[in-house]
């Protein structure tokens, strides 16, 4: 949560402080744009960051007897990786802050991806205001969620009620889910749908397997109501046939 609020020291300042200066030092409409947006982002992700920390390890558990009692600790399998990623959190940054946008950076990147050295540069000269804002804004948040979570729980329901609608809006995300349903998956079901009824049902089960069985089942109906069961029945269809054959025995000698 340290890593991800950009608290100083820790990987995600480094990385945060160096996008919003280089943002900054474009210049440009865009880059402002992206500055500001990303000073949001600072404060939005401080928050929820330690919003999660304060529900999971703070305050009373949400979880009934049952589940609290097979609470139990993780396998060390499953800590390993996860020291490594803390490790990595703490020290990475600023171990490695001049491979990554330092003097080495050049050799360190060499032609993976295109590097402004102008921007890097002018970044590291923006105002002392550009690089201490995001850790302010990272201060603030994490104030933010202890305030709402920790030392006024009550406030994230009040606030909630007194913008339902907003509420509603983000806390749906967006109706994105939705509109991805209305657009995407239920023309796609329709289309199936419609495909299987009338393409493979209808025409190659039709003509194909389904056709060939049903013809198949035709047929023996058919002849079956020929079998009588009489014998004078049969006996008077074999002789229709000797008759036939004779017939056309009889016509291929004389011709």
């Amino acid at each position: 949560s340290l890593a991800l609020a950009g608290v100083p020291i820790f990987a995600g300042f480094w990385s945060k402080d160096i996008i919003l200066e280089s943002a900054f030092a474009a210049h440009s409409g865009m880059g402002l744009y992206a500055f500001w947006a990303g000073i949001a982002a600072a404060v939005m992700t401080a928050f929820y960051s330690w919003r999660l920390l304060f529900l999971t390890f703070h305050g009373k558990t949400r979880a009934d007897d049952h589940t609290f009692e097979g609470v139990h600790e993780s396998p060390p399998i499953m800590i390993a990786p996860l020291l490594v990623l803390a490790l990595g959190a703490i020290f990475s940054g600023y171990l490695a802050k001049e491979f990554f946008v330092g003097d080495g950076m050049g050799d360190f990147w060499g032609k993976s991806i295109l590097m402004l050295g102008h921007i890097i540069e002018d970044a590291h000269h923006a105002p002392d205001w550009v690089a201490q804002l995001p850790t302010v804004m990272a201060a603030i948040g994490i104030a933010g969620a202890w305030i709402m979570y920790m030392l006024r729980p009550s406030w994230p329901g009040k606030l909630a009620t007194a913008i339902r609608p907003v509420y509603r809006f983000v806390f749906s995300k967006w109706y994105f889910d939705e509109l991805y349903d209305l657009m995407f998956v239920r023309p796609s079901f329709y289309l199936g749908r419609g495909l299987w009824k009338s393409g493979d049902g209808a025409v190659i089960d039709g003509v194909g397997p389904d056709g060939v069985a049903a013809a198949a089942v035709d047929i023996a109906k058919r002849a079956g109501r020929v079998q009588s069961g009489y014998l004078y029945h049969y006996a008077f269809a074999m002789l229709i046939g000797i008759v036939l054959f004779a017939s056309w025995f009889l016509f291929g000698f004389f011709q």
